[in-house]
């Protein structure tokens, strides 16, 4: 299925930095993330993009961790709260940046367009890639009005995800160890979703963490089997962050895909469902 967004997903330092000296600047919500590690509070405040808002994905982006997963989707209207008092507004661009990998920001841009956001980018290359200057005050936005409407982007249940892996196309996003289940440093039980096929998110970046071109990422999904006539594709990783980043590789490779949130954190809690082992899509 292709994908008809309004704009690029992504967009580069150069570019930023223009639109924010321009007459209408972008909301910057900054998303520092680490898997397993502090969240990236003090990073944010030893030094920003200035006029960037620091967003707390563990505590801001996400549900209670439990049953759903290790990242579950946060309540709408509390999403909702969180980005207007971060200055979000239904009608003003939205650009967000992390410091590795681009999963942190993939995160909210993911969330933003599922709940309606028609403008929302991703700095290629996260603060990495800023050449200007940064700040170490944090802002004191203007509330927005940004009012989440979910749905704007297809979403997979535990259930459907099953069901997706065989009839479509699903995509695991962790590295290919995990999926492989020859270790599992977070999760209860290792392997992957039967009938799920491998596809790393770092196979999306190139050496300096920038998204590769949308042709080379084209002929990777392609590679993959999302081109086939009919196909729907979907992706899933350990708790729905990193699978946001293979979204977005995806709408840059001109497809539409569907997100499993809950991902293997909640896929492998439940001992009834079947697990797979190996190379092989199972």
């Amino acid at each position: 299925m292709n994908a008809t967004p309004s704009s690029r997903p992504i967009v580069s330092a150069a570019e930023l930095a223009e639109a924010l000296a321009g007459p209408r600047p972008p909301v910057l919500l900054d998303v520092r993330y680490r898997l397993g590690g502090p969240h990236g509070r003090p990073d944010y405040d030893a030094g920003h993009i200035p006029g960037a808002v620091f967003v707390h994905l563990d505590a801001e982006l996400a549900g209670t961790p439990g049953e759903r997963g290790r990242h579950p989707l946060p309540d709408p209207a509390e999403f909702g709260a969180v980005m207007r008092r971060a200055g979000v507004s239904a009608d003003r661009p939205v650009v967000a940046y992390d410091g590795d990998k681009g999963w942190g920001a993939a995160r909210v841009w993911w969330l933003l367009r599922w709940t309606g956001h028609a403008d929302v980018r991703v700095l290629d290359g996260g603060l990495g890639a800023w050449r200007g200057p940064l700040e170490t005050s944090a802002p004191e936005p203007e509330p927005g009005d940004f009012v989440p409407r979910p749905g704007g982007l297809p979403l997979l249940t535990a259930d459907t995800a099953g069901e997706f892996a065989r009839s479509g196309l699903l995509l695991d996003a962790r590295a290919g160890e995990r999926y492989r289940g020859e270790v599992e440093p977070i999760d209860a039980v290792a392997g992957h979703i039967p009938g799920a096929a491998s596809a790393p998110t770092t196979e999306n970046l190139d050496a300096e963490g920038r998204f590769l071109a949308a042709e080379a990422l084209t002929a990777r999904f392609t590679a993959l089997g999302a081109a086939e006539p009919g196909t729907e594709v979907g992706v899933y990783c350990g708790s729905g962050v990193s699978g946001a980043q293979q979204a977005l590789a995806l709408e840059l490779a001109g497809f539409v895909p569907a997100l499993y949130a809950g991902s293997w954190s909640e896929w492998s809690r439940d001992p009834a469902r079947p697990v797979a082992t190996g190379a092989e899509r199972g």
